[in-house]
C-alpha cells in the first residue's frame, strides 16, 4: 500500500519518487513544501542535533526553482519522475548557483560559470538541486572529512565514519535531507557510502556518464553515479543523469522475480577471515541464502584469487593521473589556483591528503612513466580475465560484500577492507544495496548497515539493477536512521 493510500497527512520520510509524484499530482504536496521540509530537516540535524555534517551548501534559489516547477506542473504536467524532486549533489560537481569546492579551503567560494553536464541533465529532468554535500577533501580518501565541511558522521552510529568519499550524499539521502543524490567513484567512493548508510548506489559502466565539469582524480578510474533509498529510484536517477542522446532505460519492467534463474558467482576472495570480519560475513552469507531462496543459483568461485589489496597496490593509477587531471580542471574552469603545485603552496587542505598530493606532483611526466604503462597493461589483463570468468561459468554477475568489515571509527586513518577496486579498474557496472545490519550496540541501537554488491558485464546495468530490485522486494533491509530528529510535513 502506498503512502498516498495509507498515510494522512502525507509523510515524506523515505517516500519514493513515485509516491512524491502522486502526492504532488493529488495536491497533498508541492515542490515548494517538499523543499521547505527538507531544509527544516537539514537545519535540525546537520549542524545541530546529531550534527552529522553532511551538507556544505544550500541552494539560495531552490524555493524559487520549486515555485517555477509547481507552476509548470499546473500548466502542462510533469516532465517525468524527477519533476520537482529535491536532490543533492556531491561538491565536486560544477554548479552555477552554488560554490564547487571539493571540500577544500583553497577553492572556498569558487562558483563555476556553468553546471557540469550531469547537473544540466538532472535540471532538465526537473530535479531541484537543493544543496551540495560534504566529501573527503578532493575525493581522495574514504573517510569524508574536509577542511570546509568537517567530519561527516554516520547517522546509524555517530562514532563511525559514513564511508566515502561521497559520504555527505550517503548521509543526506539516508537521513531524508533530500530524495536522492549523486556521488563520484574512483575506487569505492559512490558505493562505500551506500553500504555504510543503508541506501543504494550504482557505479555505471566506464564511458556511460559524461564527466565534463566534475572535479577529477583519474580519467581511467573516475565515474559518477546516483545514490537513492530504493533500487528503483536509483535507476530513475541513473536514467536522468545520462546524456539524452544515449538510449538507456533501467526502470521499466522491474519485477520481484528478477533473481529467478540467475547464475551468481560468489567471489570468496572478497570475504575477510579474521574476527573483525565476522559480522559482515554473517550478514552476507544470510543474503546469499536469501538470493538462493529467490531462485538464484549461487556458484562459489573459490578458485578465483583476485585480492583487492593487491589490485590497489599493483594496478591503481590515481597517483599517475591526478596531476594531469587536476591541473586541467583548475585551468579550464578558471579556479582560484591553476595547478596542483599552487594548491600545495596554499596549504589550506586536509593534512591527510598532503602525501597523496605531493607524491602525485613529484612524478615527472607521469603519463609516460614506465610503471604507469605497466599498470595499464595489467588493467587490460584483469578486464579480460574477469570477462572470461563470467563467460566460462555462464554467470550473470559476481556478488560480494562491498566492505569486508564494518565501516571504520571516526579518527582511523583509512577506510579499510573495501572491495570497490574491481569495478573501478575493469569499468564494469556495480550496484551496492542494503544487505542487513550488524548486532546492536550502545552507540548503534539498530546496528551498523552492511551493503552487498553485484558486479556485471559492461553495459549490463539493467540486469544487475533487476537483480538488486528483486532482492530488495523480498528482503527490504532499509531502516530510518535512529539519530535523525523528525521534521516532517
Amino acid at each position: 500500500m502506498s503512502k498516498i493510500q495509507q498515510n494522512y497527512p502525507f509523510s515524506i520520510i523515505d517516500a519514493t519518487f513515485t509516491e512524491l509524484q502522486q502526492a504532488m499530482e493529488t495536491g497533498l504536496l508541492t515542490s515548494r513544501k517538499l523543499v521547505e521540509t527538507y531544509f527544516k530537516r537539514i537545519e535540525a540535524n546537520d549542524r545541530r542535533g546529531s550534527n552529522v555534517q553532511a551538507m556544505l551548501a544550500l541552494n539560495p534559489f531552490a524555493l524559487e526553482q520549486a515555485d517555477e516547477l509547481d507552476e509548470e506542473r499546473k500548466r502542462q504536467g510533469p516532465r517525468g519522475p524527477l519533476h520537482g524532486i529535491p536532490i543533492v549533489v556531491k561538491d565536486n560537481y560544477n554548479t552555477n548557483d552554488m560554490p564547487t569546492t571539493g571540500g577544500t579551503q583553497v577553492l572556498a567560494g569558487f562558483v563555476p560559470a556553468a553546471d557540469c553536464r550531469i547537473v544540466q541533465n538532472l535540471r532538465n529532468a526537473g530535479a531541484i538541486i537543493i544543496g551540495k554535500t560534504n566529501l573527503h577533501e578532493l575525493a581522495l580518501i574514504g573517510l569524508t572529512n574536509s577542511t570546509l565541511g568537517g567530519q561527516t558522521k554516520n547517522p546509524y552510529d555517530l562514532t563511525k565514519t559514513p564511508g566515502g568519499s561521497s559520504g555527505g550524499t550517503g548521509v543526506a539521502v539516508s537521513a531524508n535531507f533530500a530524495a536522492a543524490g549523486t556521488g563520484t567513484d574512483t575506487v569505492n567512493s559512490n558505493r562505500s557510502p551506500a553500504s555504510a548508510n543503508n541506501v543504494v548506489g550504482i557505479r555505471p559502466t566506464k564511458g556511460l556518464m559524461n564527466l565534463e565539469g566534475i572535479l577529477p582524480v583519474s580519467f581511467t578510474q573516475d565515474q559518477a553515479g546516483p545514490i537513492a533509498r530504493t533500487v528503483e529510484d536509483t535507476a530513475l536517477m541513473l536514467e536522468a543523469m545520462i546524456d539524452l542522446d544515449r538510449d538507456y532505460s533501467y526502470s521499466p519492467g522491474l519485477n520481484p522475480h528478477g533473481l529467478q534463474g540467475k547464475r551468481i558467482g560468489v567471489l570468496r576472495s572478497f570475504f575477510g577471515n579474521s574476527p573483525i570480519h565476522e559480522e559482515v560475513n554473517r550478514i552476507t552469507e544470510a543474503a546469499l541464502r536469501q538470493m538462493q531462496e529467490l531462485g538464484a543459483q549461487m556458484i562459489d568461485l573459490t578458485f578465483v584469487d583476485i585480492v583487492t589489496d593487491q589490485l590497489i597496490l599493483e594496478l591503481d593509477v590515481q597517483l599517475f593521473e591526478l596531476k594531469h587531471e587536476l591541473n586541467r580542471y583548475l585551468s579550464d574552469y578558471q579556479a582560484p589556483v591553476r595547478t596542483i603545485e599552487e594548491l600545495l603552496e596554499k596549504g589550506s587542505y586536509d593534512p591527510a591528503i598532503e602525501l597523496i598530493l605531493r607524491t602525485a606532483a613529484a612524478i615527472e611526466d607521469p603519463l609516460n612513466d614506465s610503471e604507469y604503462q605497466n599498470r595499464l597493461r595489467k588493467i587490460d589483463e584483469l578486464k579480460t580475465m574477469v570477462l572470461e570468468i563470467l563467460d566460462e561459468h555462464q554467470l550473470d554477475a559476481f556478488v560480494y560484500p562491498h566492505q569486508k568489515r564494518l565501516v571504520v571509527d571516526i579518527g582511523e586513518a583509512a577506510q579499510a577492507d573495501r572491495n570497490g577496486i574491481l569495478a573501478a579498474l575493469t569499468g564494469c557496472p556495480a550496484i551496492t544495496f542494503p544487505g542487513g545490519f550488524s548486532g546492536a550496540s550502545s552507540t548503534a541501537p539498530m546496528g551498523i548497515p552492511v551493503g552487498i554488491e553485484f558486479l556485471g558485464r559492461p553495459y549490463d546495468e539493467a540486469k544487475i539493477i533487476q537483480m538488486a530490485f528483486a532482492f530488495e522486494a523480498a528482503v527490504n533491509h532499509r531502516r530510518i536512521p535512529p539519530f535523525i530528529a523528525d521534521s516532517n510535513i
